[in-house]
């Protein structure tokens, strides 16, 4: 059997030869050289295990670690048999102790996982990951706060999802004198989206903070408080874009990606339709023979053709979590339509922010086991200038595209265009009670939200 370091060694190996998407858990840094304070790390992916250091006391001090030099504050390096650990060490926090790295990561972080429980016999207790990007003068929290557990190590993903120099900081959360085993820190380097990585994985972000702490592709808000235990509002962050799942419905609440040229290139569609294996089993969603014969396409919200510079990227469009219910006519015409046209705007050298989503009523019916047929479907386009920009970017003057389009052959022709759809972005809120654009100013939400697109 491998130890852990000897797994983390094979991590490092395979970390050269695959591309991981932001969403997989990151590869280990293979350096072992000590960094003083304030030093930057290799630009590699980076893993700390707290194999390689000791720490008897709780009072702060700086602990040379495989990574590099940690400062742990009211906390120390565990070694008892009730220490949730794996391997012979993990960082034990107590009180309102911190764990905070002493050195930037120069490639900035991706996805970031955590390995957490509750020491022996304590009351659960509650952290949360920071990161800085000015070397630890100011911090900011990813994602929401996260519960421990006693006996087993569980997994907290967060898509923190920054470039340049960052550092990260596990806080203990709820200030009481139980105690926190945090293990198997991995920072996965961060990426723009465009080189598709592999496939399958799931963010897993527990949600919360801001839209862009959870994913590039929800830069300009998320459009519901969708986290990890909500079964009608599941957030599911992956490389490609960003889901709110609702199990009730088997459709997605709404998709958000990212478009920019670095998403498109020459890689055919794999037309390989699946469930979503990263979903927990208690999610319930759609399968395949939900759609088989209904007389309805299985239609994508994030596009496939958005999505073709790898064949890996391309892949992930075709979870059906990322799909509902389409009617033919509108799926194969103005719906379609502008999909080409903001694929257009993204070679043009525009960054577009694309939510899309289904309407449903009362009166909405179903298909196979239950999966809902939305009585419309809604598109909300944002267009800024050039990629890199963000919600301050986005003006009075900023092009903000909606449209609402009936789920209805006899309501759509084939042949449509999609600008006769254009509707306001107030009314979709209205008829979702959806937030789009949540973190642009209000004062510019309040003009291009009730402005109907008319270039």
């Amino acid at each position: 059997m491998r130890s852990k370091r000897d797994w983390l060694f094979v991590l490092v190996a395979a970390s050269s030869m695959i591309a991981f998407p932001a969403c997989a858990v990151a590869t280990a840094d293979s350096g072992g050289e000590p960094r003083s304070e304030g030093a930057l790390a290799p630009a590699a992916a980076t893993a700390e295990d707290f194999e390689a250091g000791t720490k008897t006391a709780y009072a702060a001090a700086n602990v040379t670690f495989a990574s590099g030099t940690w400062n742990l504050d009211d906390a120390l390096v565990g070694t008892l048999d009730t220490d949730v650990k794996n391997g012979a060490k993990a960082a034990r926090i107590r009180n309102s102790g911190r764990v905070t790295m002493g050195f930037d990561r120069t490639t900035g972080a991706g996805t970031v996982t955590v390995k957490h429980a509750t020491f022996g016999s304590d009351a659960n207790g509650s952290w949360g990951l920071f990161y800085s990007l000015d070397q630890g003068s100011t911090w900011t929290q990813a994602g929401s706060s996260v519960t421990t557990a006693p006996s087993t190590l569980r997994t907290a993903t967060f898509t923190v999802n920054r470039a340049g120099n960052v550092r990260l900081q596990v806080r203990k959360l709820d200030g009481g004198a139980n105690r926190v085993d945090i293990d198997d820190i991995a920072i996965g380097d961060y990426s723009d989206g465009g080189d598709g990585g592999t496939d399958g994985g799931d963010g897993g972000s527990d949600g919360g903070g801001s839209g862009g702490s959870i994913s590039v592709h929800t830069t300009l808000g998320l459009p519901s408080p969708a986290t990890t235990t909500n079964a009608n509002d599941y957030l599911s962050v992956k490389s490609q874009y960003v889901i709110s799942y609702n199990g009730s419905r088997k459709i997605p609440n709404w998709v958000s990606w990212e478009l920019k040229t670095s998403y498109l290139g020459s890689s055919g569609r794999s037309d390989d339709f699946r469930a979503d294996d990263t979903l927990p089993s208690w999610v319930p969603q759609a399968l395949l023979s939900d759609y088989s014969g209904s007389g309805y396409d299985r239609g994508h919200m994030c596009p496939s053709g958005d999505r073709t510079v790898t064949a890996a990227a391309n892949s992930q469009t075709f979870y059906l979590t990322n799909m509902l219910p389409q009617a033919a006519h509108n799926n194969r015409g103005p719906w379609e339509k502008l999909e080409s046209y903001s694929r257009t705007l993204a070679n043009a050298g525009r960054e577009l922010f694309i939510i899309s989503g289904g309407i449903v009523t009362s009166g909405s019916s179903t298909i196979g086991a239950g999966v809902v047929v939305p009585d419309s479907t809604f598109k909300v386009v944002a267009v800024l200038d050039h990629p890199g920009q963000g919600p301050a970017d986005l003006t009075t003057a900023s092009r903000v595209i909606a449209i609402v389009i009936p789920n209805d052959d006899s309501q759509v022709n084939q042949s449509d265009d999609w600008k006769p759809f254009r509707v306001t972005v107030r009314s979709i809120e209205a008829a979702t009670n959806l937030n789009f654009l949540s973190e642009v100013a209000p004062a510019v939400q309040d003009v291009v939200e009730n402005r109907i697109d008319n270039q």
